[in-house]
């Protein structure tokens, strides 16, 4: 996943819209190639290494290696680097220094070389350094030197969605050209001919009792939804305040919908009949109105 935070509506006070700026978001899992083997990997995005590291193995230092790693700096050194697909190929770099790495199983020294790294076709030169990572799940990771003053990292894994998008409602069986609006708290969805069994005039009374009512897409398209309602909104616009039913609905795109609160009202001279509003997208998306 990624996108120009500069081009995103960053979901309510998400903190990347304080320290990101003009950086790029990045989940905790990337599609990475290496250029020079003109292989792509599954890379771990790990803000605990600082440097990036390749799986290679067979290494071996051209013209013989010094017996202290330091003093083969400048040499050449080819390996053979292989991807989740089982993809090898054999690689000859410069080796640029060495890097001492410790962690829980001690300490090591490793070759470290410039290899030019990245998205498909927009990869550039970092530093990394060569290990063994057949026992690892991933064989490439990306390191804080790749990601510094470009990039910042979303572990949610948000989904970037546009200004539109098409939306699906389980219990209408209807999918709607959707208005996706950081401004509204709450989900909008037409409908009409509403009515609730055993209804009160008053409207706070009713919660909790089930109401039918139509819906339509913007095709023409109609169906009767029967739900409960299970409380009153009041919202506040320009044409003034409402109080509207709220009922929860499985809604998202297609095959991926989920149980969201969405209020009921006439949407007939609308253009949208249905409006996304943060309560839907808080915690799964990212909105990039550039889309």
């Amino acid at each position: 996943m990624l996108k120009k935070v500069g081009l995103c509506v960053l979901i309510l006070t998400s903190p990347l819209a304080a320290v990101a700026a003009d950086k790029a978001v990045i989940g905790s899992t990337a599609k990475m190639s290496v250029a020079h083997a003109d292989l792509s990997y599954v890379a771990r995005i790990d803000t605990g290494a600082g440097n990036t590291s390749l799986h290679a193995f067979d290494i071996k230092v051209e013209g013989g290696s010094a017996k202290n790693m330091k003093d083969n700096v400048g040499k050449m050194v080819s390996f053979t680097t292989e991807n989740n697909a089982g993809e090898q190929k054999r690689l000859t770099a410069k080796i640029v220094k060495t890097s001492t790495v410790s962690n829980s199983q001690g300490r090591e020294t490793r070759y470290m070389v410039d290899l030019d790294v990245g998205f498909k076709g927009k990869e550039r030169t970092v530093r990394v350094n060569l290990r063994d990572r057949s026992h690892m799940d991933y064989k490439l990771l990306i390191g804080r030197n790749w990601l510094k003053d470009r990039y910042v990292v979303d572990v949610s894994e948000k989904k970037i969605i546009g200004p539109t998008a098409s939306i699906s409602i389980v219990e209408s069986g209807l999918k709607f050209k959707t208005r996706i609006d950081t401004g509204a708290v709450e989900n909008s969805l037409h409908a009409f001919d509403m009515k609730i069994d055993n209804e009160d005039p008053d409207m706070e009374k009713n919660v909790g009792k089930i109401i039918h009512f139509t819906t339509e897409n913007e095709k023409g398209e109609s169906h009767v939804v029967k739900s409960r309602i299970v409380e009153t909104s009041l919202i506040r616009n320009a044409q003034g305040s409402e109080i509207r039913y709220m009922v929860e609905l499985n809604i998202g795109e297609p095959g991926q919908e989920y149980k969201v609160k969405v209020n009921l009202r006439d949407r007939s001279k609308m253009s949208y009949k249905l409006l996304i509003g943060r309560n839907w997208l808080q915690g799964h998306y990212i909105v990039d109105v550039s889309k």
